[in-house]
Protein backbone atom coordinates (compact mmCIF):
# COMPACT_ATOMS: atom_id res chain seq x y z
CA UNK A 1 0.00 0.00 0.00
CA UNK A 2 1.45 3.46 -0.53
CA UNK A 3 2.28 5.41 2.08
CA UNK A 4 2.78 2.82 4.68
CA UNK A 5 6.04 4.29 6.39
CA UNK A 6 4.84 6.77 9.35
CA UNK A 7 5.19 9.85 7.42
CA UNK A 8 5.12 12.45 10.43
CA UNK A 9 5.56 12.39 14.53
CA UNK A 10 4.94 14.19 17.30
CA UNK A 11 7.55 16.45 18.78
CA UNK A 12 11.03 13.89 19.61
CA UNK A 13 14.05 14.36 21.06
CA UNK A 14 16.27 12.78 18.05
CA UNK A 15 14.50 15.86 15.63
CA UNK A 16 17.53 17.72 14.21
CA UNK A 17 17.75 21.39 15.70
CA UNK A 18 17.10 24.33 12.97
CA UNK A 19 16.09 27.83 13.38
CA UNK A 20 12.61 28.45 13.36
CA UNK A 21 10.37 29.16 10.30
CA UNK A 22 10.69 32.31 9.81
CA UNK A 23 14.31 32.19 10.27
CA UNK A 24 15.23 30.19 7.28
CA UNK A 25 16.10 31.09 3.76
CA UNK A 26 13.04 30.26 2.25
CA UNK A 27 12.71 29.82 -1.91
CA UNK A 28 10.02 31.66 -3.41
CA UNK A 29 7.28 29.62 -4.69
CA UNK A 30 5.82 31.61 -7.63
CA UNK A 31 8.49 32.00 -10.11
CA UNK A 32 8.92 31.40 -13.56
CA UNK A 33 9.98 27.03 -13.34
CA UNK A 34 6.57 26.98 -10.94
CA UNK A 35 4.94 28.44 -13.57
CA UNK A 36 6.21 26.93 -16.67
CA UNK A 37 7.74 23.91 -15.64
CA UNK A 38 6.48 22.76 -12.26
CA UNK A 39 7.72 19.06 -12.12
CA UNK A 40 11.36 20.34 -12.07
CA UNK A 41 10.83 22.92 -9.37
CA UNK A 42 9.05 20.55 -7.26
CA UNK A 43 12.24 17.93 -8.00
CA UNK A 44 14.90 20.40 -7.05
CA UNK A 45 12.82 20.99 -3.93
CA UNK A 46 12.41 17.11 -2.91
CA UNK A 47 16.53 16.81 -3.83
CA UNK A 48 16.98 19.50 -1.99
CA UNK A 49 15.15 19.20 1.51
CA UNK A 50 13.02 16.03 1.30
CA UNK A 51 9.20 15.94 1.66
CA UNK A 52 8.76 18.98 3.26
CA UNK A 53 10.33 22.80 2.05
CA UNK A 54 10.27 25.73 3.57
CA UNK A 55 8.98 28.55 0.56
CA UNK A 56 7.91 31.73 0.30
CA UNK A 57 4.19 32.16 -0.75
CA UNK A 58 3.46 35.89 -1.93
CA UNK A 59 5.62 37.36 1.01
CA UNK A 60 4.45 35.08 4.14
CA UNK A 61 6.66 31.97 4.78
CA UNK A 62 5.05 28.30 4.84
CA UNK A 63 5.91 24.37 4.93
CA UNK A 64 5.15 23.28 1.67
CA UNK A 65 4.69 19.28 1.82
CA UNK A 66 5.61 17.66 -1.11
CA UNK A 67 5.53 14.14 -0.33
CA UNK A 68 2.93 11.57 -1.28
CA UNK A 69 2.76 10.10 2.11
CA UNK A 70 3.27 12.75 4.08
CA UNK A 71 0.42 14.63 2.56
CA UNK A 72 -2.07 11.76 2.42
CA UNK A 73 -1.44 11.12 6.04
CA UNK A 74 -2.06 14.92 7.15
CA UNK A 75 -5.13 14.96 4.73
CA UNK A 76 -6.09 12.08 6.77
CA UNK A 77 -5.25 13.68 10.12
CA UNK A 78 -5.93 10.49 11.99
CA UNK A 79 -4.88 11.61 15.17
CA UNK A 80 -6.32 15.16 15.31
CA UNK A 81 -2.97 17.13 15.17
CA UNK A 82 -3.95 19.42 12.30
CA UNK A 83 -6.20 23.02 12.53
CA UNK A 84 -7.75 24.47 9.68
CA UNK A 85 -9.24 27.30 11.76
CA UNK A 86 -7.62 30.79 10.77
CA UNK A 87 -7.21 31.29 14.17
CA UNK A 88 -4.61 28.40 14.50
CA UNK A 89 -2.03 30.84 12.38
CA UNK A 90 0.32 32.24 15.07
CA UNK A 91 1.92 34.93 13.38
CA UNK A 92 -1.85 36.32 12.45
CA UNK A 93 -2.53 36.00 16.35
CA UNK A 94 0.51 37.59 16.32
CA UNK A 95 -0.38 40.40 13.92
CA UNK A 96 2.69 39.48 11.69
CA UNK A 97 0.59 39.07 8.61
CA UNK A 98 0.49 41.79 6.09
CA UNK A 99 -3.03 43.52 5.76
CA UNK A 100 -2.85 43.19 2.31
CA UNK A 101 -1.11 40.02 1.49
CA UNK A 102 -3.15 38.67 -1.66
CA UNK A 103 -4.95 35.72 -0.31
CA UNK A 104 -6.13 37.31 2.71
CA UNK A 105 -9.41 37.91 2.03
CA UNK A 106 -10.35 34.51 0.78
CA UNK A 107 -8.92 32.65 3.55
CA UNK A 108 -11.19 35.65 5.96
CA UNK A 109 -14.60 34.35 4.16
CA UNK A 110 -15.14 31.79 7.10
CA UNK A 111 -16.23 28.94 5.17
CA UNK A 112 -16.09 25.18 5.99
CA UNK A 113 -12.76 25.12 4.20
CA UNK A 114 -11.72 26.78 7.67
CA UNK A 115 -13.53 24.87 10.28
CA UNK A 116 -12.72 21.76 12.38
CA UNK A 117 -15.06 19.68 13.98
CA UNK A 118 -19.03 19.84 14.94
CA UNK A 119 -19.19 22.96 12.81
CA UNK A 120 -17.51 21.58 9.81
CA UNK A 121 -19.58 18.00 10.46
CA UNK A 122 -22.83 20.45 10.37
CA UNK A 123 -21.71 22.43 7.39
CA UNK A 124 -20.46 19.14 5.22
CA UNK A 125 -24.12 17.75 6.02
CA UNK A 126 -25.74 20.14 4.89
CA UNK A 127 -23.23 20.08 1.58
CA UNK A 128 -23.82 16.34 1.28
CA UNK A 129 -27.22 16.47 0.99
CA UNK A 130 -27.34 19.51 -1.32
CA UNK A 131 -25.42 18.04 -3.57
CA UNK A 132 -27.03 14.68 -3.40
CA UNK A 133 -29.81 15.59 -6.31
CA UNK A 134 -27.39 16.56 -8.78
CA UNK A 135 -25.03 14.02 -8.24
CA UNK A 136 -27.10 10.74 -8.41
CA UNK A 137 -27.58 10.33 -11.64
CA UNK A 138 -30.92 8.72 -11.27
CA UNK A 139 -32.68 11.67 -9.70
CA UNK A 140 -34.60 13.89 -12.27
CA UNK A 141 -32.46 17.05 -10.84
CA UNK A 142 -29.11 15.42 -12.28
CA UNK A 143 -30.56 14.69 -15.14
CA UNK A 144 -31.78 17.83 -15.96
CA UNK A 145 -28.65 19.36 -15.28
CA UNK A 146 -27.00 16.81 -17.68
CA UNK A 147 -28.42 18.29 -20.52
CA UNK A 148 -28.19 21.76 -19.31
CA UNK A 149 -24.34 21.07 -19.45
CA UNK A 150 -24.53 19.79 -22.89
CA UNK A 151 -27.20 22.64 -24.37
CA UNK A 152 -24.63 25.01 -22.78
CA UNK A 153 -21.74 23.04 -24.67
CA UNK A 154 -23.10 22.90 -27.68
CA UNK A 155 -24.06 26.68 -27.57
CA UNK A 156 -20.31 27.39 -26.81
CA UNK A 157 -19.08 25.59 -29.38
CA UNK A 158 -21.80 26.45 -31.75
CA UNK A 159 -20.75 30.65 -30.59
CA UNK A 160 -17.20 30.16 -31.19
CA UNK A 161 -16.95 28.43 -34.49
CA UNK A 162 -19.69 30.05 -36.83
CA UNK A 163 -19.04 32.49 -39.28
CA UNK A 164 -15.55 30.43 -39.98
CA UNK A 165 -16.61 28.00 -42.17
CA UNK A 166 -15.06 24.01 -41.10
CA UNK A 167 -11.85 25.25 -40.01
CA UNK A 168 -10.58 28.33 -37.77
CA UNK A 169 -8.90 29.23 -34.75
CA UNK A 170 -9.99 29.35 -30.88
CA UNK A 171 -9.02 29.91 -27.11
CA UNK A 172 -10.62 27.15 -25.78
CA UNK A 173 -9.81 28.20 -22.02
CA UNK A 174 -11.67 31.89 -22.42
CA UNK A 175 -14.32 30.62 -24.68
CA UNK A 176 -15.37 27.10 -23.32
CA UNK A 177 -13.87 25.67 -20.67
CA UNK A 178 -14.49 28.55 -18.16
CA UNK A 179 -17.81 29.82 -18.98
CA UNK A 180 -19.10 26.68 -19.32
CA UNK A 181 -19.51 25.99 -15.34
CA UNK A 182 -19.94 29.52 -14.37
CA UNK A 183 -23.28 29.16 -16.33
CA UNK A 184 -24.65 25.82 -14.09
CA UNK A 185 -23.80 28.13 -11.28
CA UNK A 186 -27.22 29.99 -11.99
CA UNK A 187 -29.45 26.56 -12.27
CA UNK A 188 -27.32 24.96 -8.93
CA UNK A 189 -27.84 28.53 -7.06
CA UNK A 190 -31.49 28.78 -8.00
CA UNK A 191 -31.12 32.41 -9.64
CA UNK A 192 -33.52 34.48 -10.99
CA UNK A 193 -33.07 33.96 -14.45
CA UNK A 194 -32.29 37.60 -15.85
CA UNK A 195 -30.43 38.21 -12.12
CA UNK A 196 -29.11 34.96 -12.45
CA UNK A 197 -27.46 35.79 -15.94
CA UNK A 198 -26.42 39.33 -14.46
CA UNK A 199 -24.64 37.02 -11.22
CA UNK A 200 -23.15 34.65 -13.62
CA UNK A 201 -21.62 38.00 -15.78
CA UNK A 202 -20.36 39.76 -12.43
CA UNK A 203 -18.50 36.05 -11.47
CA UNK A 204 -16.84 35.70 -14.56
CA UNK A 205 -15.57 39.89 -14.09
CA UNK A 206 -14.38 38.49 -10.39
CA UNK A 207 -12.79 35.81 -11.47
CA UNK A 208 -10.86 37.36 -14.21
CA UNK A 209 -9.48 39.71 -11.16
CA UNK A 210 -9.61 42.14 -13.63
CA UNK A 211 -9.75 46.13 -12.86
CA UNK A 212 -13.91 45.88 -11.87
CA UNK A 213 -12.87 42.63 -10.10
CA UNK A 214 -13.36 43.99 -6.80
CA UNK A 215 -17.12 45.93 -7.21
CA UNK A 216 -17.85 42.50 -9.08
CA UNK A 217 -17.06 40.48 -5.93
CA UNK A 218 -18.99 42.83 -3.60
CA UNK A 219 -22.15 42.46 -6.25
CA UNK A 220 -21.59 38.72 -6.07
CA UNK A 221 -21.66 38.63 -2.69
CA UNK A 222 -24.58 40.81 -2.10
CA UNK A 223 -26.75 39.04 -4.76
CA UNK A 224 -25.95 35.00 -3.61
CA UNK A 225 -27.47 37.15 -0.22
CA UNK A 226 -30.24 37.37 -1.44
CA UNK A 227 -30.90 35.01 -3.19
CA UNK A 228 -30.03 32.77 0.26
CA UNK A 229 -32.66 35.27 1.64
CA UNK A 230 -34.90 34.30 -0.53
CA UNK A 231 -34.99 30.63 -0.36
CA UNK A 232 -35.51 30.43 3.51
CA UNK A 233 -39.21 31.38 2.62
CA UNK A 234 -39.46 30.53 -1.18
CA UNK A 235 -37.46 26.69 -1.45
CA UNK A 236 -36.94 25.76 -5.02
CA UNK A 237 -35.30 22.79 -6.07
CA UNK A 238 -32.00 23.75 -6.04
CA UNK A 239 -28.30 23.14 -3.78
CA UNK A 240 -29.15 26.04 -1.19
CA UNK A 241 -32.74 25.26 -0.72
CA UNK A 242 -31.83 21.43 -0.09
CA UNK A 243 -29.48 22.67 2.02
CA UNK A 244 -31.19 24.15 4.06
CA UNK A 245 -33.64 21.11 4.14
CA UNK A 246 -30.71 18.83 5.41
CA UNK A 247 -29.90 21.77 8.09
CA UNK A 248 -32.45 23.86 9.23
CA UNK A 249 -30.83 26.01 11.52
CA UNK A 250 -28.33 27.01 8.86
CA UNK A 251 -28.44 31.08 8.85
CA UNK A 252 -28.68 33.14 6.04
CA UNK A 253 -25.06 34.17 6.64
CA UNK A 254 -23.60 30.61 6.37
CA UNK A 255 -25.44 29.88 3.58
CA UNK A 256 -24.17 32.74 1.59
CA UNK A 257 -20.32 32.33 2.60
CA UNK A 258 -21.11 28.25 1.42
CA UNK A 259 -22.74 29.69 -1.80
CA UNK A 260 -19.70 32.33 -2.23
CA UNK A 261 -17.29 29.50 -2.05
CA UNK A 262 -19.03 27.13 -4.11
CA UNK A 263 -18.62 29.87 -6.90
CA UNK A 264 -14.86 29.07 -7.18
CA UNK A 265 -15.04 25.92 -6.53
CA UNK A 266 -17.28 24.84 -9.01
CA UNK A 267 -16.82 27.59 -11.35
CA UNK A 268 -12.78 27.92 -11.29
CA UNK A 269 -11.63 24.78 -9.89
CA UNK A 270 -14.12 22.86 -12.60
CA UNK A 271 -13.34 25.22 -15.56
CA UNK A 272 -9.85 24.71 -14.45
CA UNK A 273 -10.37 21.04 -14.66
CA UNK A 274 -12.08 20.82 -18.30
CA UNK A 275 -9.46 22.80 -19.80
CA UNK A 276 -6.30 21.05 -17.93
CA UNK A 277 -8.29 17.55 -19.30
CA UNK A 278 -8.60 19.48 -23.36
CA UNK A 279 -5.32 20.28 -22.91
CA UNK A 280 -4.16 16.66 -21.89
CA UNK A 281 -5.86 14.82 -24.80
CA UNK A 282 -4.60 17.19 -27.18
CA UNK A 283 -0.81 17.13 -26.17
CA UNK A 284 -0.44 14.91 -23.22
CA UNK A 285 0.77 11.39 -23.19
CA UNK A 286 -0.89 8.83 -25.50
CA UNK A 287 -2.94 6.99 -22.34
CA UNK A 288 -5.05 10.08 -21.93
CA UNK A 289 -5.58 9.83 -25.80
CA UNK A 290 -6.09 6.25 -25.96
CA UNK A 291 -8.73 6.91 -22.68
CA UNK A 292 -10.85 8.82 -25.24
CA UNK A 293 -10.97 6.97 -28.30
CA UNK A 294 -11.69 3.92 -26.21
CA UNK A 295 -15.01 6.18 -24.89
CA UNK A 296 -13.39 5.95 -21.34
CA UNK A 297 -13.66 9.22 -20.42
CA UNK A 298 -14.01 9.21 -16.59
CA UNK A 299 -10.06 7.68 -17.29
CA UNK A 300 -9.26 10.85 -19.22
CA UNK A 301 -10.70 13.02 -16.59
CA UNK A 302 -8.66 11.01 -13.88
CA UNK A 303 -5.19 11.29 -15.45
CA UNK A 304 -5.67 14.88 -16.26
CA UNK A 305 -6.26 15.40 -12.34
CA UNK A 306 -3.23 13.60 -11.71
CA UNK A 307 -0.66 15.09 -14.69
CA UNK A 308 -2.56 18.65 -13.72
CA UNK A 309 -4.71 18.66 -10.91
CA UNK A 310 -6.34 22.20 -10.64
CA UNK A 311 -5.75 22.69 -7.40
CA UNK A 312 -1.82 21.89 -7.24
CA UNK A 313 -1.34 23.25 -3.81
CA UNK A 314 -4.37 23.55 -0.82
CA UNK A 315 -4.92 26.01 1.89
CA UNK A 316 -3.06 26.30 4.52
CA UNK A 317 -3.83 24.20 7.37
CA UNK A 318 -1.99 24.44 11.37
CA UNK A 319 -0.12 22.00 13.82
CA UNK A 320 -1.80 22.19 17.24
CA UNK A 321 1.49 20.68 18.49
CA UNK A 322 5.02 20.86 17.25
CA UNK A 323 5.35 18.02 14.65
CA UNK A 324 8.11 16.43 12.67
CA UNK A 325 7.32 16.06 8.99
CA UNK A 326 10.30 14.60 7.06
CA UNK A 327 13.82 15.90 9.01
CA UNK A 328 11.69 19.07 10.04
CA UNK A 329 9.98 20.07 13.28
CA UNK A 330 7.01 22.12 12.54
CA UNK A 331 6.08 24.22 15.24
CA UNK A 332 2.58 24.90 16.40
CA UNK A 333 0.81 27.51 14.65
CA UNK A 334 3.51 27.39 11.20
CA UNK A 335 1.39 27.47 8.37
CA UNK A 336 1.60 24.56 6.06
CA UNK A 337 0.52 23.89 2.70
CA UNK A 338 -0.04 20.45 1.01
CA UNK A 339 1.14 20.00 -2.82
CA UNK A 340 -0.96 17.26 -4.76
CA UNK A 341 0.94 18.76 -7.67
CA UNK A 342 4.53 17.47 -6.16
CA UNK A 343 2.51 14.65 -4.40
CA UNK A 344 2.06 13.48 -7.50
CA UNK A 345 5.64 13.20 -8.96
CA UNK A 346 6.39 11.49 -5.52
CA UNK A 347 8.08 7.90 -6.37
CA UNK A 348 6.25 7.09 -3.39
CA UNK A 349 2.83 7.76 -5.62
CA UNK A 350 4.52 7.34 -9.02
CA UNK A 351 6.04 3.57 -8.07
CA UNK A 352 2.93 2.08 -7.66
CA UNK A 353 1.70 2.41 -11.05
CA UNK A 354 2.26 0.24 -14.11
CA UNK A 355 3.24 2.37 -17.38
CA UNK A 356 0.90 0.33 -19.50
CA UNK A 357 -2.07 0.18 -17.37
CA UNK A 358 -5.17 1.12 -19.16
CA UNK A 359 -6.64 2.36 -15.89
CA UNK A 360 -4.51 5.21 -13.86
CA UNK A 361 -4.11 5.38 -10.23
CA UNK A 362 -7.68 6.39 -8.07
CA UNK A 363 -5.29 6.93 -5.10
CA UNK A 364 -4.57 10.31 -6.16
CA UNK A 365 -4.85 13.58 -3.87
CA UNK A 366 -6.58 15.98 -6.57
CA UNK A 367 -10.06 15.58 -4.21
CA UNK A 368 -8.08 15.52 -1.11
CA UNK A 369 -8.95 12.87 1.38
CA UNK A 370 -9.98 12.64 5.06
CA UNK A 371 -12.07 15.52 6.63
CA UNK A 372 -11.85 18.02 4.18
CA UNK A 373 -12.50 15.97 0.62
CA UNK A 374 -14.23 17.19 -2.07
CA UNK A 375 -18.09 16.46 -1.64
CA UNK A 376 -18.51 17.74 -5.13
CA UNK A 377 -16.00 15.64 -6.97
CA UNK A 378 -19.21 13.62 -8.82
CA UNK A 379 -20.48 16.68 -10.21
CA UNK A 380 -17.27 18.17 -11.49
CA UNK A 381 -16.47 14.85 -13.10
CA UNK A 382 -19.45 14.81 -14.53
CA UNK A 383 -19.53 18.54 -15.78
CA UNK A 384 -16.11 17.85 -17.51
CA UNK A 385 -16.66 14.62 -19.08
CA UNK A 386 -19.74 15.69 -20.61
CA UNK A 387 -17.69 18.61 -21.79
CA UNK A 388 -14.96 17.41 -23.06
CA UNK A 389 -17.63 14.81 -24.63
CA UNK A 390 -19.26 17.48 -27.11
CA UNK A 391 -15.75 19.35 -28.24
CA UNK A 392 -14.35 15.93 -29.54
CA UNK A 393 -17.83 14.79 -30.78
CA UNK A 394 -18.31 18.51 -32.56
CA UNK A 395 -14.48 18.57 -33.56
CA UNK A 396 -12.89 16.22 -36.04
CA UNK A 397 -9.54 18.08 -35.77
CA UNK A 398 -8.32 20.32 -32.56
CA UNK A 399 -4.26 20.86 -33.05
CA UNK A 400 -2.80 23.26 -30.45
CA UNK A 401 -1.90 26.36 -32.37
CA UNK A 402 1.54 26.84 -29.84
CA UNK A 403 3.73 24.59 -29.17
CA UNK A 404 3.06 22.53 -26.17
CA UNK A 405 6.07 24.28 -23.52
CA UNK A 406 4.58 28.28 -24.62
CA UNK A 407 1.18 27.50 -23.28
CA UNK A 408 0.60 30.93 -20.99
CA UNK A 409 -0.33 29.27 -17.22
CA UNK A 410 -2.23 31.12 -14.73
CA UNK A 411 0.53 32.69 -12.03
CA UNK A 412 -1.22 31.49 -8.59
CA UNK A 413 0.02 29.89 -5.73
CA UNK A 414 -3.13 27.59 -5.37
CA UNK A 415 -4.47 26.84 -8.75
CA UNK A 416 -2.66 25.86 -11.81
CA UNK A 417 -4.51 26.25 -14.84
CA UNK A 418 -4.24 27.73 -18.41
CA UNK A 419 -4.84 31.48 -19.44
CA UNK A 420 -5.55 30.59 -22.69
CA UNK A 421 -5.28 27.32 -24.73
CA UNK A 422 -4.86 28.45 -28.33
CA UNK A 423 -6.08 25.66 -30.93
CA UNK A 424 -6.54 25.31 -34.64
CA UNK A 425 -9.67 23.22 -35.19
CA UNK A 426 -11.84 21.29 -37.61
CA UNK A 427 -15.18 20.92 -37.22
CA UNK A 428 -17.33 17.21 -38.03
CA UNK A 429 -18.82 17.55 -41.21
CA UNK A 430 -21.94 15.90 -40.05
CA UNK A 431 -22.61 17.23 -36.53
CA UNK A 432 -24.53 13.86 -34.44
CA UNK A 433 -27.65 14.08 -33.13
CA UNK A 434 -29.17 14.32 -29.77
CA UNK A 435 -31.43 11.64 -29.77
CA UNK A 436 -30.03 8.53 -28.76
CA UNK A 437 -26.92 9.59 -28.43
CA UNK A 438 -23.86 7.81 -26.91
CA UNK A 439 -22.39 10.05 -24.51
CA UNK A 440 -22.50 10.92 -20.90
CA UNK A 441 -25.62 11.78 -20.11
CA UNK A 442 -27.18 8.34 -22.41
CA UNK A 443 -24.64 6.05 -20.85
CA UNK A 444 -26.23 7.34 -17.40
CA UNK A 445 -29.72 6.67 -18.27
CA UNK A 446 -30.54 10.41 -18.57
CA UNK A 447 -33.39 11.61 -21.14
CA UNK A 448 -32.05 13.30 -23.43
CA UNK A 449 -33.91 15.66 -26.33
CA UNK A 450 -34.30 15.35 -29.83
CA UNK A 451 -32.75 18.31 -30.81
CA UNK A 452 -29.25 19.08 -33.03
CA UNK A 453 -26.17 19.27 -30.94
CA UNK A 454 -24.70 22.08 -32.96
CA UNK A 455 -28.23 24.69 -32.18
CA UNK A 456 -27.24 28.08 -32.28
CA UNK A 457 -27.57 30.12 -29.15
CA UNK A 458 -30.24 33.18 -29.32
CA UNK A 459 -28.69 36.60 -30.12
CA UNK A 460 -29.06 38.08 -26.32
CA UNK A 461 -28.24 34.76 -25.19
CA UNK A 462 -25.99 34.55 -22.07
CA UNK A 463 -23.68 32.33 -24.05
CA UNK A 464 -23.13 35.10 -26.65
CA UNK A 465 -23.18 37.95 -24.00
CA UNK A 466 -20.12 36.26 -22.21
CA UNK A 467 -18.38 35.62 -25.23
CA UNK A 468 -19.02 39.22 -26.04
CA UNK A 469 -17.67 40.35 -23.06
CA UNK A 470 -14.14 37.87 -23.13
CA UNK A 471 -13.55 39.32 -26.71
CA UNK A 472 -13.84 43.57 -25.31
CA UNK A 473 -11.56 42.15 -22.29
CA UNK A 474 -9.21 40.51 -25.11
CA UNK A 475 -9.22 43.41 -27.57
Amino acid sequence: MVGSVEPQTPHAESVPAHPPLESLAVQPLVNRDYESRPALFYERLRAEYGPVAPVDVLGVPAWLVIGYSQTLDILRDARGVWSKRLDSWRARREGRVPADWPLLPAFEVESSVFRDGAELTRLRGAWSEGLRPFQDRSRPQAKELERSVRRYADELITALSEGGGRTGWADLSAQYARPLPLMILGRLLGAEPGRGDEMIMDIWRMLDAGPDAAEAAQRVTAEVAAVCAAKTTSPGEDLPSYMLAAVPDLTVEELTREMVMSIGLIGDYTGTLVCNTIAEVIAGEAGVRDSVSAGMLSEAVNRAAITSPPMANLTFRWPKTDVRVGRFLIAAGDPVMLSPAAAHLDPAFTGSMAPDSIYSSRAHLAWGAGPHACLGRELATTITTIAVERLFDRFSGLRLALPADQLPWRSSPMMRGLRALPVNYELAEDPPQRSGGTGAASRSGAETTPETDSAAPEPGSLVRRILRMIRLAQS
